[in-house]
């Protein structure tokens, strides 16, 4: 995993060689994940943003909060992980500038995705600089899929067989919705575990199936799901 982060960086860094582009912020968890091989784990919906800078010629930044470093650096390929602190000289937005460098000409950032205090903390910083889109460049990169992306489409094409079959096979009358729910992510997480190891990189991976859409019966089929206890099949 951790060759193939490599890899999509180095192809990455040749796009914005070619294009003229010197460095980019990339916040958004998939994309920190598709480059550096990490994601946070109490992400910018707690105030805690983590981000990775690119470089066309240099190194790739990793930077994260103290609290999580020593799992980061255990994750990414890259050896540059810069830590914040809540408080003093060191908190995310200073660590971010002192990696983006004195007066740069432009920063290019995930402009969709990018959290408000991460692009607010830019338009305040650097007034006047150019804050450029660099998703077109990264997206047009991951839809080539490597051998690597494939194996892993085809895994996942595994789990959702074994959750479906784990569904049709808890429908009965009488069962209530959250049975069938149930039953969905215990079958899902016990077939992605079977694709994970204790060792290296796979260690961090939970196999847990969530975010699980709740079932929908009876006279409430065709609403929303909701959140609700469950009644009967």
């Amino acid at each position: 995993m951790l060759e193939e982060a490599k890899n999509r960086t180095r192809a990455l860094q040749q796009s914005m060689k070619a294009q003229g582009i010197k460095c980019a912020v990339f916040t958004d968890e998939s994309s920190m994940a598709y480059l550096a091989g990490f994601w946070g784990y109490l992400g910018i919906e707690f105030g805690r943003p983590s981000m990775v800078v690119v470089k066309a010629q240099d190194e790739p930044i990793v930077i994260t909060p103290l609290m999580e470093s020593e799992m980061v650096a255990e994750m990414t390929w890259g050896e540059d992980v810069r830590v914040w602190e809540d408080f003093g000289a060191r908190t995310w937005g200073a660590v971010m500038a002192s990696a983006l460098g004195e007066n740069p000409s432009e920063v290019w950032v995930e402009r969709n995705t990018i959290p408000t205090i991460v692009r607010n903390y830019l338009d305040d910083t650097y007034v006047g600089v150019p804050i450029k889109d660099i998703s077109l460049v990264l997206g047009t990169l991951c839809m080539i899929k490597s051998s690597f992306e494939i194996s892993v489409m085809k895994e996942a094409g595994q789990i959702a067989g074994a959750m479906m079959a784990a569904a049709h096979g808890s429908l009965r009358i009488g069962v209530a919705e959250y049975e069938s729910a149930l039953a969905v992510i215990e079958a899902g997480s016990r077939k992605a575990a079977t694709f994970l190891t204790d060792k290296g990189w796979d260690r961090f991976v939970s196999p847990m199936i969530h975010n699980l859409q709740i079932l929908q019966s009876g006279k409430d089929t065709s609403m929303c799901p909701s959140p609700r206890l469950g009644q009967a099949i």
